[in-house]
């Protein structure tokens, strides 16, 4: 089994989480400036069995796109043209910032931690590859 690996991308930056090689627990990698992240995910699969990626998917509450959908489809479309061989699935992002906000707060992190951007989006891409795993494991949502 390869990894999958999660991307919360935004505008600026793109936080990037994966799972262990049996795909069972997803952890926070690291952060990413947005313009290069495929230039990242290039050097992290010519280093590691990749068997997915996991994007994402900015909606509002009417499950409408999001505003943020203007930087996430033209970013997928690339992902997927860079790496054709690789599926790239599309998960629900909502409330993830505030959960990993919130996740901060309980982990006991000081306001000034909780002000790290970056932290953020690496929780966020871990949130979004946790509920690609639970989803994939139960057999319940579809994935895009």
């Amino acid at each position: 089994m390869g990894r999958v690996v999660a991307i919360d991308y935004g505008r600026k930056r793109a936080g990037i989480a994966v799972t262990d090689p049996m795909q069972i627990i997803a952890n926070g990698l690291t952060t990413v400036q947005a313009v290069k992240t495929i230039e990242f995910l290039d050097d992290y699969c010519k280093k590691e069995i990749v068997e997915a990626f996991v994007v994402g998917y900015a909606r509002q509450m009417d499950h409408s796109d999001s505003e943020s959908m203007i930087y996430i489809k033209p970013f997928v479309k690339k992902l997927t043209k860079h790496f054709p061989t690789i599926p790239v699935h599309m998960i629900d992002e909502r409330f993830t910032s505030k959960i990993a906000h919130q996740t901060m707060i309980d982990g006991g992190l000081k306001k000034k931690q909780r002000q790290n951007k970056a932290l953020v989006d690496t929780i966020s891409a871990t949130l979004i590859l946790q509920s690609y795993l639970e989803q994939k494991n139960t057999g319940y949502g579809a994935f895009k």
